[in-house]
C-alpha cells in the first residue's frame, strides 16, 4: 500500500512534471512570441528613431536656414539704411548744387545786364561826349580862325587848343576806364559760364549716381520680398513638422502602451486582469493629459504667433502713417524751399536794381564833375576873353579905329557863342538834379521793399527751422512707441513663461515598469536660446526609450531566472 502510495505520489509528480513541462513549453513560446513581438517592435522603434533624427536635422537645417535668412535681411537693413542715407546725402548735396548754380546764374544774368547797361552807358556817354567835345572844338576853332592875326590870339588859341587836349585825355582816361572794367566783366562772364559748365558736369554725375542708387534701392526691394516669401514657406514646413512630430509621439506613446500591456500579459493573465486595466486607464490618462497639454501650449504658442502678427501688422501701418507724415513734410518743405529760392531770386533782382541805382548816382555824380569842369573851363575863357578885350579896348582907344571897327562885332559874336554854350550846360545841369532828385525819392520806396522782403524770408526760415523740428520730434515719438511695444512684447513673455507649469519629474504608474514619462515643459516658451517646443520634444522622446528598453531586458532577466527556479 505504501508502495502504491508512492507510486501514486511518483504517478501524480510525473503528471506535475508533465504539468510543469507543458507550461514551461507554453510559456517559452510565448517568450518567444514575445520576443518576436519585441524585435519587431525594436525594429519599429529603430525606423522611428531615424525617421525622427532626419525629421530633426531637417528641422536644424531649417532653423539655420532661417538664421542664415535673418542674417541676410538683418545685413539687407543695414545695406538698405546706409543706401538710404547716401541718397539723403546726395540729395542734399544736389540741392546745394541746385541752389549755387541758381546764385550763379543770377549773378551771371546780373553781370551780363550790367554788362550791357555799362555798354550802353558808355556808347551814350561816348557819344554825348564826342557831340560836346566836337561842339567846343568847333567853337574853339572859329574862335581862333577869328583872331587868326594877332600873337596874343594865336597864343590864346594855343592855350585852349592845350587845354582841349587835356579835356581829350580825360575823355580818353575815362573811356580806357570803362574799357578796363568792360574787359573784367567779360573774363568775370567767362570765368561764370566756366563754373556753370563745372556745375551743369557735377550734376549729370549726380544724376548718375542718384539713378545707380535707385537702382540698388529697387533690387533691394526685390531680394527683401523674395526672402520673405522664403520665410513664410519656412514657416509653413516648420508647423507641418512640428504636427508630424507630435503625431509620431503619440504613435509611439501608443506602441509603448501596447507592448507594456504585453508584457503584462505575458506575465500575469489571469490574475492581474484588473490590474492591467487599471494601467491602461492611467496610461490613457495620462496620454490624454499629455495630448491635452500639448494642444493647449501648440494653441498659446499660435495665439502667441496671432498676436505677434497683429502687432507686426499694426507697427506697419503706423510706419505707413509716419512716413506719409514725413512725405507730406518733405513736400511742404519742398514748397518752402521754393517761395525761399522765389525770394531770394526776388531779394537778388532787389539788390541787383540798388546796385543799378547805386551805379546811376555814381555815374550822375561823374557827369556832375564833367560838368563842373566844363563850366569851369568856360569860365575861365571867358575871363580870358574879357581881359583880352579889355586890352584890345585899350589898344583901340591909341587910335586903331580901323581895327576897333572890325574887332568890336568879331568880338561880340563870341561872347554870344559862349553864353549860348553856358546857357545850354546850365540846361543840362539842371537836368541831371532833376534825375538825381527822382532818383532819390524812389531809394526809399525800394529800400522798404528790400525790408519788406527780407523780413519774409526770416519768417520762412523760422516756419522751415520749426517744421524740421517738429519732424524730429515725429521721428523720435515714433522710436519711443516703437520700443515701448518691444518692451510690453518682451515683458509679457517673461510674464507668461512665468506663469506656465514647471513639472521636474515624470509621472509613473503604481507598479515598475517602462512607460511614458511626462515631457517636462518648464521653459517651452520662447526663451533667449530660441527653442522651440519640437526640440523639446523630439529630446523627451529620445531620453524615455532607452530607459524603457532597459526596464524591458531588466524584466525579462527576471522571467528567465523564474523559470530556471521553477525547472530546478
Amino acid at each position: 500500500e505504501e508502495r502504491r502510495r508512492l507510486y501514486a505520489q511518483l504517478d501524480e509528480k510525473d503528471d506535475e512534471i508533465d504539468r510543469q513541462s507543458q507550461l514551461i513549453e507554453k510559456l517559452k513560446e510565448q517568450m518567444l512570441e514575445q520576443e518576436e513581438l519585441i524585435t519587431s517592435t525594436r525594429k519599429d522603434y529603430e525606423s522611428l528613431q531615424q525617421e525622427m533624427n532626419r525629421i530633426q536635422q531637417e528641422n536644424e537645417s531649417a532653423k539655420e536656414e532661417v538664421k542664415e535668412v535673418l542674417q541676410a535681411l538683418e545685413e539687407l537693413a543695414v545695406n538698405y539704411d546706409q543706401k538710404s542715407q547716401e541718397v539723403e546725402n546726395k540729395n542734399r548735396e544736389y540741392e546745394s548744387l541746385n541752389e549755387e548754380l541758381s546764385q550763379k546764374l543770377s549773378q551771371l544774368n546780373t553781370a551780363q545786364n550790367e554788362l550791357q547797361q555799362m555798354k550802353d552807358q558808355t556808347m551814350h556817354q561816348r557819344k554825348r561826349t564826342t557831340e560836346m567835345l566836337t561842339n567846343l572844338l568847333k567853337d574853339l576853332g572859329e574862335v581862333g580862325h577869328v583872331l587868326g592875326n594877332n600873337c596874343a590870339e594865336t597864343k590864346f588859341s594855343a592855350d585852349v587848343s592845350g587845354k582841349i587836349e587835356e579835356e581829350f585825355t580825360v575823355a580818353r582816361l575815362f573811356i580806357s576806364k570803362m574799357k578796363s572794367e568792360v574787359k573784367a566783366l567779360t573774363t568775370r562772364c567767362s570765368q561764370l559760364e566756366a563754373f556753370q559748365a563745372e556745375c551743369n558736369k557735377k550734376i549729370e554725375v549726380n544724376e548718375k549716381e542718384l539713378a545707380e542708387g535707385r537702382l540698388l534701392i529697387s533690387q533691394y526691394e526685390a531680394k527683401m520680398k523674395s526672402l520673405q516669401e522664403t520665410m513664410r514657406d519656412v514657416d509653413t514646413k516648420k508647423r507641418n513638422l512640428e504636427e508630424a512630430v507630435d503625431s509620431l509621439n503619440d504613435e509611439c506613446a501608443k506602441l509603448k502602451a501596447a507592448e507594456e500591456m504585453h508584457i503584462m500579459s505575458s506575465k500575469e493573465k489571469e490574475k492581474l486582469k484588473d490590474s492591467a486595466e487599471k494601467m491602461k486607464e492611467a496610461l490613457e490618462l495620462q496620454i490624454e493629459k499629455h495630448r491635452e497639454n500639448h494642444q493647449k501650449q501648440l494653441s498659446t504658442l499660435r495665439d502667441e504667433i496671432a498676436e505677434k502678427e497683429v502687432q507686426i501688422d499694426k507697427l506697419k501701418d503706423m510706419n505707413q502713417k509716419l512716413s506719409l507724415a514725413q512725405e507730406r513734410l518733405q513736400q511742404e518743405y519742398e514748397k518752402l524751399k521754393n517761395e525761399e529760392n522765389e525770394k531770394t531770386q526776388k531779394l537778388q533782382e532787389l539788390t541787383f536794381l540798388n546796385e543799378k541805382r547805386e551805379q546811376a548816382r555814381r555815374d550822375l555824380k561823374g557827369l556832375e564833375e564833367t560838368v563842373l569842369k566844363e563850366l569851369q573851363t568856360l569860365h575861365n575863357l571867358r575871363k580870358l576873353f574879357v581881359q583880352d578885350l579889355q586890352s584890345r579896348v585899350k589898344k583901340s582907344a591909341l587910335g586903331e579905329e580901323n581895327e576897333e571897327a572890325n574887332g568890336t562885332p568879331a568880338q561880340k559874336q563870341k561872347i554870344a557863342f559862349l553864353e549860348n554854350n553856358l546857357d545850354q550846360l546850365t540846361k543840362v545841369h539842371k537836368q541831371l538834379v532833376r534825375d538825381n532828385a527822382d532818383l532819390r525819392c524812389e531809394l526809399p520806396k525800394l529800400e522798404k521793399r528790400l525790408r519788406a522782403t527780407m523780413e519774409r524770408v526770416k519768417s520762412l526760415e523760422t516756419a522751415l527751422k520749426e517744421a524740421r523740428e517738429s519732424a524730429t520730434r515725429d521721428r523720435k515719438r515714433y522710436q519711443y512707441e516703437v520700443d515701448r511695444i518691444k518692451e510690453a512684447v518682451r515683458q509679457k513673455n517673461l510674464a507668461r513663461r512665468g506663469h506656465m507649469a514647471q513639472i521636474a519629474k515624470p509621472i509613473r504608474a503604481s507598479f515598475r515598469t517602462g512607460i511614458i514619462p511626462m515631457l517636462n515643459i518648464a521653459n517651452l516658451g520662447r526663451n533667449d536660446n530660441r527653442r522651440t517646443l519640437s526640440e523639446k520634444i523630439i529630446n523627451d522622446i529620445e531620453i524615455t526609450p532607452m530607459k524603457s528598453f532597459e526596464k524591458i531586458s531588466n524584466e525579462r532577466n527576471f522571467m528567465e531566472n523564474a523559470e530556471e527556479i521553477n525547472v530546478s
